[in-house]
C-alpha cells in the first residue's frame, strides 16, 4: 500500500476545519510535494517531517516521489501543526505500522510541529482545533502532552497527549509500551492568562465609590445588557475607579462562552497547562499608545485575536479614549456595530467573534480640568485646542455607544454619610437575573443579550408599545436621533425593562414590550442626561413588567 489518509485541523480565525492530508509513496523523481493552499510553514515543514521520521528510527522513502494532498485543496492552511499528521500519513503509505485499526484511525486527527529529532512542539489554538474536529465526527485526537488538559475541555472526545511521533506510533500500532521521550516545552506566551483571566472579585468592589448613584445604574444598565458605554467628566472624578468594577457587575461565564473565551486565548497562544476553562469574565485594559493591530487583531503571518477579542464575553476598557491612534479609534466602528472583527488579507478573510462591553472613558479636555460649571472650571486649554480633542471621537464612533455618562466629581456635600453603599454582589445578582430574562427571550436565536440583537428582529419579534414607540419616532424626528441610535435606544429600553422586573421580584418569562417610561430611561441614558432619583433608587414602574 503507497497510499494513506490521515486528519488535521485547520484554523480560520476561532473557526476550525477538518482537513484530510493524502499521503502518496510512488514511483517517480525522487522528492516531496505538498498540494492544497499549503502555505510557507507548511512547505518547510517538509524538511522537518523527513528528519523527524529518520531520526525516530523509522525509513524514509527517499527513493520515491512522496506527495501531500491538503482536502479541500481551495482552503488555506497555515501553521506547522500538520506535521505530526504527514509524518504519520508517510509511515502508514509506507506500511511501517503494523496492527492499524483503521476503523479508529479514520476517527482520529493529529496535531503537533515536529522537531528534527521527532519530538513534538505545542500548536496555538488546540481547543479550536479540538472543538471543531469533535463536530465532524473525530472521536480520538493526538495533540502535544502539555495541551492535553486544554483538548479535554471538549466533550466526548477521547484526547491522547504526547511527547513524540515515536510514541503516536507506538499508539497507531497498538503497542503496550511508549518509547521514553523528554518533556514537550510549554507554548511560548502561556503566561499571558495569569492576568486575562484573574477574578477581580476580590480586588475591587462598586461599594467602594461613594455616591455616585447616577452612573452606578448607568453601568448596571451596561452589564445587564451588554451595552457600550462613555464615561466623560473632569480628571479625578472617578471615571476609571468606575469603569475597573464593571467586571464585578458580571456573572460567572455560560459553558458556551466560556469555551468561546477559551478557544480565542488558546488562538493567542494564552491559555496555560491545566488552567481549565475560563469561568471568569475576562477585563483588557490597553494602554492608548497600544496599536491597531494589538487592539482589533491581525498581525504579520498568523492572524491573532487582539485585545477585543480576548476580552470576549468580558470588559474593553479604553481610557483616555481620544489619546487612542486616529486609525484603531476609527477601526472600532465594525466591532462596536456587529460584535465581530472581519482582518482581510488578499485571498484570506478571517472573522473574529469581539462580544466584549466596551466602556471608554475621556476628559473633558486635554488637561482634564474643564466643567460646564464657570465657578468650579479651572480649564486654560484654548478652545480650538479642546475642540480638537473632542473631535478625535468621531460621530459615528460616538452614535454607536449606546449609554454616556457625564461624571462629575463628588463633594463631601453630595455624599450621605449614613446611606448604605451596595456591594457589587448585589447588583451582580440582579445583572444576572435580567441576562436570564434575555436568555429566555432569545433562546435559540444565536445571541444572549439586548445588546446583540439584529435591528430588522427588534423591529418585528420584539417591538415596543406603540406609545413608547411614538415617543422614540418624536425623538429621531427632531434629530436627536440617526437610525441606528433608534435602534439602540429599543435595545436600551428592553434592559432598562428587564431590570425593573427584576426589582419587582417576577420569574424569568417572556415579558410584555416596554413602555413609555422605559423608553424615556432609555433616551436619557443614550444622550447623557442625568436620571431622577426614582429611577437610580430601583422603583419598578407598574404595568411595565411581566404579568
Amino acid at each position: 500500500m503507497s497510499f494513506a489518509t490521515t486528519h488535521g485541523v485547520a484554523l480560520d480565525g476561532a473557526l476550525g476545519h477538518l482537513i484530510d492530508i493524502q499521503t502518496d509513496v510512488s514511483q517517480g523523481t525522487p522528492g516531496m510535494v505538498v498540494v492544497g493552499r499549503a502555505d510557507a510553514a507548511i512547505r518547510e515543514g517538509l524538511d522537518r517531517v523527513r528528519m523527524a521520521v529518520t531520526n525516530s528510527e523509522f525509513q524514509w522513502p527517499s527513493s520515491r516521489r512522496t506527495t501531500f494532498l491538503l482536502s479541500p485543496a481551495d482552503l488555506p492552511k497555515s501553521g506547522p501543526h500538520f506535521d505530526l499528521s504527514m509524518a504519520i500519513g508517510v509511515l502508514l503509505a509506507t506500511e511501517q505500522l503494523k496492527k492499524v485499526d483503521r476503523a479508529l484511525l479514520e476517527r482520529s486527527a493529529f496535531i503537533g510541529e515536529l522537531t528534527l529529532a521527532g519530538g513534538l512542539r505545542p500548536a496555538p489554538g488546540v481547543l479550536p482545533m479540538a472543538l471543531a474536529a469533535a463536530q465532524r465526527g473525530i472521536r480520538r485526537i493526538f495533540v502535544p502532552e502539555p495541551q492535553c488538559e486544554e483538548a479535554q475541555l471538549v466533550p466526548d472526545l477521547e484526547v491522547i497527549g504526547v511527547r513524540s511521533l515515536a510514541q503516536v506510533a507506538a499508539v497507531v500500532s497498538g503497542a503496550d509500551e511508549l518509547p521514553l521521550a523528554p518533556p514537550v516545552a510549554e507554548l511560548s506566551g502561556a503566561q499571558l492568562v495569569q492576568w486575562r483571566g484573574a477574578d477581580r472579585l476580590d480586588e475591587v468592589d462598586l461599594a467602594d465609590l461613594a455616591g455616585m448613584a447616577d452612573e452606578k445604574y448607568a453601568v448596571e444598565v451596561a452589564a445587564a445588557g451588554g451595552h457600550a458605554i462613555l464615561l466623560t467628566g473632569p480628571k479625578g472624578c472617578g471615571k476609571t475607579s468606575l469603569a475597573e468594577r464593571v467586571p464585578t457587575l458580571l456573572p460567572d461565564l455560560a459553558l458556551e462562552e466560556a469555551l468561546e473565551l477559551t478557544a480565542l486565548q488558546s488562538l493567542a497562544g494564552a491559555v496555560a497547562p491545566g488552567a481549565g476553562l475560563a469561568r471568569r469574565p475576562p477585563f483588557a485594559a490597553p494602554h492608548h499608545d497600544a496599536s491597531k493591530v494589538s487592539v482589533i487583531g491581525g498581525g504579520s503571518g498568523r492572524v491573532r485575536p487582539g485585545e477585543l477579542s480576548l476580552a470576549h464575553c468580558g470588559v474593553l476598557f479604553l481610557d483616555e479614549f481620544p489619546l487612542f491612534r486616529a486609525d484603531l479609534i476609527e477601526a472600532l466602528r465594525q466591532p462596536l456595530e456587529s460584535s465581530e472583527i472581519t482582518i482581510a488579507r488578499r485571498e484570506e478573510s478571517v472573522t473574529l467573534p469581539a462580544r466584549a462591553l466596551v466602556v471608554l472613558a475621556s476628559n473633558p479636555c486635554p488637561c482634564g480640568n474643564w466643567t460646564a460649571q464657570a465657578s468650579t472650571n479651572r480649564c486654560r486649554c484654548l478652545d480650538r485646542v479642546r475642540r480638537v480633542y473632542e473631535a478625535r471621537m468621531s460621530g459615528p464612533i460616538v452614535d454607536r455607544i449606546d449609554i454616556v455618562r457625564h461624571v462629575r466629581a463628588m463633594s463631601p456635600a453630595d455624599v450621605d454619610p449614613f446611606a448604605p453603599a451596595e456591594d457589587s454582589a448585589a447588583v451582580r445578582e440582579r445583572v444576572a437575573a435580567a441576562r436570564a430574562r434575555q436568555a429566555a427571550r432569545f433562546d435559540g436565536c444565536g445571541w444572549r443579550l439586548n445588546a446583540h440583537v439584529p435591528g430588522p428582529r427588534l423591529k418585528h419579534d420584539w417591538p415596543l408599545e406603540p406609545g413608547a414607540a411614538r415617543l422614540i419616532d418624536a425623538a429621531a424626528g427632531a434629530g436627536r436621533l440617526s437610525a441606528r441610535g433608534v435602534v439602540r435606544v429599543q435595545r436600551l429600553a428592553w434592559t432598562v425593562a428587564d431590570l425593573r422586573a427584576v426589582d419587582a421580584g417576577r420569574a424569568v418569562a417572556v415579558d410584555r414590550p416596554p413602555g413609555v417610561e422605559a423608553v424615556e430611561v432609555a433616551l436619557r441614558l443614550r444622550s447623557g442626561t442625568p436620571l431622577d432619583s426614582a429611577t437610580v433608587r430601583r422603583r419598578p414602574v407598574a404595568g411595565e413588567v411581566a404579568s
